[in-house]
């Protein structure tokens, strides 16, 4: 895609590429001025101003290209990821109905009575309108002669006489179930509708008798679908598109109308295509597939955001609600999750060195002639230019990257629970359905036959063999003691059949007052079940006469295995994230991750995201078990009337977490620049000048003249550290690009007694220079070069400390409140060359004073 065309809808980014282009054109013009008019010994700083001058203009070409295509991803994150989950929401629906209308064509009572025999045709009716009142997904339920006559029907077709439609024909030829959407005549004025259709076979001779036609509700379903994963803002639209790219369903069909044909983005990355006179950004999703069905052919959901609202939003505010620590560390770890921020960084840092190194570098001795003042004091000024609109973009694009990343684990968590609920739902209508059979209320109605029990054991082992989300299943009468199973021995080589189930639910089953209620057991260990904590689905079966119950069903949901699978299945390509499904109180129900799951509790969410409201979501960051973290939560919304007015409400939340990357401890994980006043002097008042740093939020410094340069910590080549010297490794001193030397780098953290800095996390090098020899100290920032008078110099007091102290001196600025610690780089070389530097016995680093008042 060409994002150029993307560019002058993004408000912040055009501000961003005139900025830099004036930015960069300042450093142009300082660097020409450099040449003319800087004396001799300042070929050091014309190095670096060409340097500077080249980065710019790198920068100006390729950041403003990535930070709008990073913007575009994080929009597309936005309104793409609803899109992907309603299309594999739809397609997981339909497989079960393919399910549905396959084991329903097995129905012995019905196939009897298309082939003349056993009900009539009003019982047939009520046996439709029984399935149908549990399994609420179909408008229409019908069965239909080889002629297309209407023998019995429940739903939208009762009272139709004939169904002409051309399925009928090809189902009657077909070995298993077609898929139809188009016109029907099993729809009120013949509008479309998905039909799942099969053909019943006599029980006896194997002759095609009829089809059985299960009319899904695919408009309600949709409504459900978009309420759940669409904000209708007139932003963005969602749609679902047929084969032929016409939109069958559509979020907001006032916008996008049904039947009308669309453009369409088969790759699934993000791309422009117009409509009816208007650029959109569009992203496509094909059909996955689940468990070997592949979904209607060509279906596919797609988002279509026009071009001129994309990017109109305000900024989301992330970045406000998190502490500065929390900001400070996700920054560093900026290179993982947003590039382009990271881009921004490094030149920002960059920018800063390229101030600091103009001032160390140049010679002192002509620091006071007006041409070299007036080059340093243009760095300085177009340095504060740059990092002001450096540490704008940063926290723009910092708040948007981490914005995104917050509602995808919303979407996430969301997707999780509405999984588990949709799923669970088809539990509730297996067992109320099943209940049903007539072979297991004639086994319950004779419990002396031994031949009625093999029989609805048979009927129990070839239902678990078609719906293999079960353990088992099993029959029991009104004393609770169970006289069929599907798989009746357990993993101990036990039979189940005789053994009792439990004592309260039997009382409840015994109380359900209709064939549409059941009963769930809590989520607890179940003999049935090996032991192991699980849901049982429990109806009651009655006598003929619906009247007296003769006992239940139980269905045992295989929970583990499952669980895991839609653990796994919503998080497939992201190795790295964990997943659980939680109670209210934090309990695990299960985990993708078995050292999450073997927690057992899930520990130190934030209340209120435990107490989410039913179908709420939230998402937030988080600082957990040594690392940043994107914590999504969601709680279960109930599909249909599962959950919501079925008398059932088990809730459970699902919770992901999404590392950042790690927590730095100690002074060198902050990164925050601390103000400083400038320093002044009195008249005639000797002064010495220093270069500042930043250890954590701690200052530091060295005279001027002792220091060769800056570099960035990324510069350095990792090296075993030596003894116990705290090298981290050698750096490369370059001038225009060609190795002079190498000197070897220090952690200074750790040369403090401190935990040291990870280099992974960014900073900069600071090469230091005293009688002959070079070495680099890693710090976390730099500061500034300022001229100290003497009246704010003093000793350092002994610190307690057996060695020699590296801080041999102490400056004060702003009137007292800040004090910086001059380090000796002389004794430091002295140490370092001596015996390695050795913590106290105690091991705790000694205390820092960092501000006084």
């Amino acid at each position: 895609m060409n994002y150029d065309d993307c560019l002058p809808h993004m408000r912040d980014v055009v501000s961003c590429e005139a900025s830099l282009r004036d930015i960069s054109l300042m450093w142009r013009l300082i660097e020409a001025t450099a040449r003319m008019s800087c004396p001799d010994g300042t070929q050091g700083l014309l190095s670096m101003l060409a340097a500077t001058r080249e980065g710019f203009e790198a920068l100006e070409r390729d950041l403003i290209a990535s930070f709008a295509r990073q913007k575009v991803a994080n929009l597309m994150v936005e309104v793409g990821t609803p899109a992907r989950h309603a299309i594999d929401a739809l397609v997981r629906n339909l497989y079960e109905r393919t399910a549905d209308v396959g084991f329903l064509a097995t129905d012995r009572a019905l196939r009897e009575f298309l082939a003349g025999e056993g009900m009539d045709r009003a019982q047939a009716t009520e046996r439709l309108r029984a399935y149908r009142e549990k399994y609420t997904v179909y408008d229409t339920i019908a069965l239909l002669g080889p002629d297309g006559h209407v023998q019995a029907a429940a739903g939208c077709a009762e009272g139709l006489k004939r169904c002409e439609d051309t399925f009928v024909a090809r189902t009657l030829a077909t070995d298993g179930y077609v898929e139809t959407f188009g016109p029907t005549a099993l729809e009120p004025g013949g509008a479309s509708a998905l039909v799942y259709s099969q053909r019943m076979l006599h029980p006896l001779s194997g002759q095609p008798v009829g089809v059985l036609c299960l009319v899904f509700g695919f408009s309600t379903e949709m409504a459900g679908i978009f309420a759940s994963r669409h904000t209708r803002n007139g932003r963005a639209n969602l749609v679902v598109l047929d084969g032929d790219d016409r939109i069958i369903a559509s979020a907001e069909p006032a916008w996008m109308p049904v039947g009308v044909q669309v453009p369409t983005n088969t790759g699934e990355e993000v791309a422009l295509r117009t409509w009816a006179g208007r650029k959109y950004l569009v992203q496509t999703f094909l059909a996955q597939g689940f468990q070997g069905y592949p979904g209607p052919p060509g279906w596919k959901t797609q988002t279509m955001v026009p071009l001129d609202l994309a990017f109109s939003t305000a900024r989301a505010g992330v970045v406000d609600t998190l502490e500065e620590p929390v900001v400070d560390g996700l920054l560093g770890h900026s290179a993982s999750f947003c590039p382009p921020l990271h881009d921004i960084i490094v030149a920002a840092d960059a920018v800063r060195r390229v101030v600091w190194n103009g001032q160390v570098m140049a010679p002192t001795q002509h620091r006071d002639e007006r041409a070299l003042r007036t080059v340093l004091e243009q760095i300085t000024s177009n340095g504060s230019r740059s990092d002001a609109l450096f540490t704008r973009s940063i926290h723009e694009l910092c708040d948007t990257a981490l914005a995104s990343r917050l509602s995808d684990a919303r979407f996430t968590a969301q997707w999780l629970v509405e999984l588990l609920d949709r799923n669970l739902y088809e539990r509730a209508n297996d067992c109320r359905w099943w209940a049903l059979a007539p072979e297991l209320g004639a086994c319950l109605a004779a419990p002396d036959s031994r031949q009625l029990a093999d029989e609805a054991s048979r009927v129990l082992k070839h239902i678990n063999s078609l719906y293999t989300v079960y353990t088992r299943l099993v029959v029991y009468d009104r004393g609770g003691r169970i006289v069929a199973a599907s798989h009746a021995m357990d993993g101990h080589g036990s039979s189940v059949v005789g053994t009792r189930i439990e004592g309260d639910t039997l009382e409840a089953v015994l109380g359900l007052r209709d064939g549409q209620q059941y009963h769930v057991t809590p989520l607890r260990p179940s003999a049935l079940y090996g032991g192991r904590p699980t849901w049982v689905y429990h109806a009651a079966i009655r006598d003929p006469g619906d009247v007296r119950v003769l006992g239940g069903i139980g269905i045992v949901f295989d929970t583990a295995p499952q669980l895991e699978a839609m653990l796994h299945g919503a998080l497939a390509g992201r190795a790295d994230e964990l997943a659980a499904f939680i109670d209210r109180e934090g309990r695990i129900v299960c985990a993708n991750d078995p050292r999450l799951a073997a927690l057992g509790r899930l520990e130190g969410l934030p209340p209120e995201m435990l107490q989410l409201g039913r179908g709420q979501g939230g998402a937030r960051i988080v600082v957990r078990d040594g690392q940043y973290m994107v914590l999504g939560v969601a709680a279960s919304p109930g599909y249909r009337e599962f959950k919501l007015c079925d008398g059932y409400g088990d809730e459970v939340l699902a919770v992901t977490l999404q590392p950042l990357g790690p927590v730095q401890e100690g002074r060198a994980a902050a990164r925050r620049r601390t103000q400083l006043v400038p320093p002044t002097a009195g008249r005639g008042e000797p002064g010495m000048e220093y270069a500042t740093f930043c250890l954590g939020d701690e200052m530091f410094a060295v005279r001027a003249d002792q220091v060769v340069e800056a570099q960035p910590a990324s510069q350095v080549h990792r090296l075993p550290s030596a003894g116990r010297t705290h090298r981290v490794g050698m750096l490369a001193l370059r001038r225009d690009g060609v190795v002079l030397r190498h000197v070897s780098v220090f952690d200074l953290d750790a040369l403090l007694g401190g935990p040291g800095t990870d280099l992974a996390a960014g900073g900069q090098v600071v090469v230091l220079r005293s009688e002959q020899f070079e070495l680099g100290l890693l710090v976390s920032d730099l500061h500034g070069v300022w001229t100290f008078p003497a009246s704010q110099a003093q000793q350092a007091p002994w610190s307690g400390d057996a060695h020699p102290p590296l801080v041999t001196q102490l400056l004060t600025a702003d009137e007292g409140r800040q004090l910086i610690q001059v380090l000796d780089v002389q004794r430091l070389r002295d140490w370092l060359s001596g015996r390695p530097l050795l913590r106290r016995p105690d091991a705790e680093p000694a205390p820092r004073l960092m501000a006084v008042g």
